[in-house]
């Protein structure tokens, strides 16, 4: 790395977390990403998740254990609920919805709704594993002095098995 991006790096102003979770940032350094393709529409050969093996600025492995990431199906699901109640009341606040027989205005929203889940569920994913390795990797303000922590329970068989 030139020296000059090193200085920009290292008196950058260091991104929140919502920042650096939003844009798939590494937790660790807060500024490399983690995804090899910034698209999250890239669907030729599942691109989208794609992911680094280590982060390409702080070199924080991106995978700490075998099936590291099976618990982010758990966090898409909670992201799936969260937005589908924040359709719903924006849908009631908007349009407006009554439980009689003959108004299909919740089926409208359902249907809506369940195209738009069907539509963001690249993000949600990409969301969702972005959440995840940021609970389990926290922010080192010395990331670039002190190296990233080994972890022993990493299978290089089982690489990216998931």
């Amino acid at each position: 790395m030139s020296e000059g991006k090193e200085n920009d790096i290292q008196f950058a102003k260091t991104p929140s977390y919502l920042s650096a979770v939003l844009r798939n940032r590494c937790p660790r350094c807060r500024r490399g990403d983690i995804f090899k393709s910034n698209k999250a529409y890239d669907l030729r050969k599942n691109n989208f998740m794609k992911m680094y093996d280590h982060c390409p600025v702080c070199g924080q492995p991106t995978e700490l254990e075998v099936g590291f990431y099976y618990g982010t199906s758990y966090v898409s699901y909670a992201i799936g609920v969260a937005f589908s109640v924040a359709t719903f009341v924006a849908w009631k606040v908007l349009i407006g919805l009554t439980f009689d027989m003959d108004d299909n205005r919740l089926f409208y929203w359902m249907g809506a709704n369940i195209a738009l889940l069907i539509l963001l569920q690249p993000i949600f994913m990409r969301l969702s594993r972005s959440l995840w390795l940021s609970w389990y990797v926290k922010y080192n303000p010395n990331w670039q002095t002190e190296k990233p922590k080994h972890y022993e329970r990493f299978n290089e068989d089982m690489k990216n098995a998931w």
